[in-house]
């Protein structure tokens, strides 16, 4: 999903006028012991990842998502923290939205050359890659429960060997848990815990500057894939919505999101989440109303998707199906849908009797 920019109030305007033109946007001191800092992501459309130096007293300093492992990426970080006049013995500590390469995956290179202590929500410790079986039997038998024919399966499975800046994620040295404070000195910025795209994703309230770093929770153009994946309990749509809704309250805050650029307007963003999820609620039970016993597979193929289903292929297909998935769990979850297995493993969705 997607939004018009006039909708919301850009703040980065810098960032933005880089976004249309194709090219780097400048690093820049956001606020007060703020420096937003970009970080290429080779080969991928989101183009970059905004790193956060949030500076504290005495000279002291966190890093929030160093950003995706490149040798190009290291040199920009590192520029970015020279621009800031901030030496990388001064960096404290670094803290993770969530493990995802792009936000995650400098983090260790970080760690090797400094001595910082490594943070991230118990949630999102627990979901690194390396802790879960990512091989092709778990994964193959997942994509068997969506409907996912033998020869599409064969582009979509893990391939373990290709995973290596996902598994390269460190652990965690400590756990940071939800509404405490960052421990910065002489900063007051609140964590807030706003699963859905990943399991622990974090925010943070910088009550001193007003500003809401949302990393891949809330941007201003693009709504973030929440897909259910082989190792979840659960559908992470429900938790989702509710983190966004708890949002809203936040009406004043400058938004510093991982990607795209800087806004205001937070509320409005919001709601415009939820109305985009509540579209695709209700397009899955038209779907359903016509075929009823679909697979997840049959279903996808006919929802709608920016470019069309046809032009998603290889790992964005796998989301899509992921994502799909979610927002089907989520409805049974909620008592909308039943499901049912039939011999060969996979998942038909019908409405339940009085489902609405």
């Amino acid at each position: 999903m997607s939004t018009t920019a006039e909708e919301l109030e850009i703040t980065g305007t810098a960032q933005r006028e880089a976004w249309v033109a194709k090219r780097m946007p400048p690093i820049e001191r956001v606020a007060e012991g703020v420096w937003s800092i970009p970080v290429s992501v080779p080969d991928n459309p989101i183009r970059l990842t905004y790193s956060y130096l949030l500076g504290g007293d005495e000279g002291e300093a966190v890093l929030v998502d160093p950003g995706w492992p490149s040798d190009r990426g290291w040199d920009e970080l590192l520029t970015g923290l020279a621009r800031a006049g901030v030496a990388l013995s001064q960096i404290s500590g670094v803290v993770i939205t969530h493990s995802h390469p792009d936000h995650h995956g400098l983090t260790r290179r970080l760690s090797q050359a400094t001595d910082v202590w490594i943070g991230m929500h118990p949630a999102e410790a627990d979901a690194l890659p390396s802790h879960h079986d990512l091989g092709s039997g778990a994964d193959g038998a997942w994509l068997v429960q969506l409907g996912v024919p033998d020869a599409d399966a064969a582009t979509m499975t893990v391939d373990v060997s290709r995973m290596a800046d996902f598994l390269a994620m460190p652990d965690p040295t400590r756990t940071l848990e939800d509404d405490t404070l960052l421990p910065l000195p002489g900063r007051r910025i609140r964590l807030l815990w706003t699963p859905g795209h990943t399991p622990g994703h974090l925010s943070f309230h910088d009550e001193d500057n007003d500003l809401l770093l949302t990393g891949d929770h809330v941007l201003p153009r693009i709504s973030p894939n929440v897909g259910l994946h082989p190792h979840h309990a659960g559908s992470p749509l429900g938790p989702y919505l509710n983190s966004l809704r708890r949002l809203l309250p936040y009406e004043s805050v400058e938004v510093l999101p991982a990607h795209e650029w800087r806004f205001r307007g937070l509320p409005g963003r919001v709601r415009q989440l939820l109305h985009h999820h509540d579209e695709r609620l209700a397009e899955i039970l038209s779907v359903l109303d016509e075929e009823p016993g679909a697979t997840t597979w049959w279903i996808a193929q006919r929802l709608t998707w920016a470019h069309g289903w046809d032009a998603i292929g290889g790992f964005q297909r796998r989301a899509a199906l992921a994502e799909t998935a979610a927002h089907l769990d989520h409805l049974v979850e909620t008592g909308v849908l039943e499901l049912e297995r039939d011999d060969a493993g996979v998942v038909h969705y019908r409405r339940l009797a009085g489902g609405s």
